[in-house]
């Protein structure tokens, strides 16, 4: 374990090599699953407050998900998440020769809001549980993303690495820096053993 700050860093983001191929999993991450993306409670309200530009980018069924329950829902331990179209994929899913998208991140990229996506859905597969004191940050394993981490291992990359844009918005430069210096830290360590 990394501790940085007030979080400890799983070493599976030092240590695991991950690229996302969405060529491969068709974005699966936005389908698959029991619940929808963990949503900080700030997200809801911009979400909220940019619904309508959003829902162009959006599906038909995702947008009736919305209009009915919402733009969050509830997870079995009372969290919020993204709702999901009949229990299936992502209500902000859409797709394109079968790949899912985000519709708020197209929204985003189209200039019409300045909310990207959910934090949780630019980390994945990093899942932070938020602990009395501190944040515990780790990489969460599922088989759908098994191309990412033979692309990972093909390209060299590390997750922390893949992630970093992601881990920064989380958690700001000078937090992104102390976990690089840590990492290096170690790596050279090892090196010389």
């Amino acid at each position: 374990m990394i501790p940085i700050d007030n979080t400890i860093v799983s070493d599976n983001l030092a240590e695991i090599k991950f690229v996302c191929d969405l060529k491969k999993c068709k974005g699966a991450c936005c389908v698959e699953g029991d619940f929808g993306a963990p949503l900080l409670e700030e997200e809801i309200g911009l979400i909220e407050d940019d619904i309508e530009v959003i829902k162009p980018f959006m599906t038909e069924a995702g947008i009736k998900t919305i209009d009915l329950y919402g733009v969050f829902d509830y997870d079995f331990s009372g969290e919020f998440v993204t709702p999901l179209v009949n229990g299936c994929e992502c209500a902000f899913a859409n797709f394109t020769d079968d790949v899912a998208w985000c519709a708020i991140e197209k929204a985003y990229e189209a200039g019409v809001t300045r909310f990207r996506k959910p934090v949780s859905c630019h980390l994945y597969p990093v899942r932070i549980s938020t602990r009395q004191s501190f944040d515990a940050v780790n990489y969460h394993e599922w088989g759908i993303c098994r191309p990412a981490l033979i692309n990972g291992k093909r390209l060299g990359i590390p997750l922390y690495k893949f992630l970093k844009e992601a881990l920064i918005r989380r958690y700001g430069k000078t937090w992104y820096s102390k976990l690089e210096k840590e990492i290096n830290t170690r790596n050279t360590k090892k090196d010389q053993a």
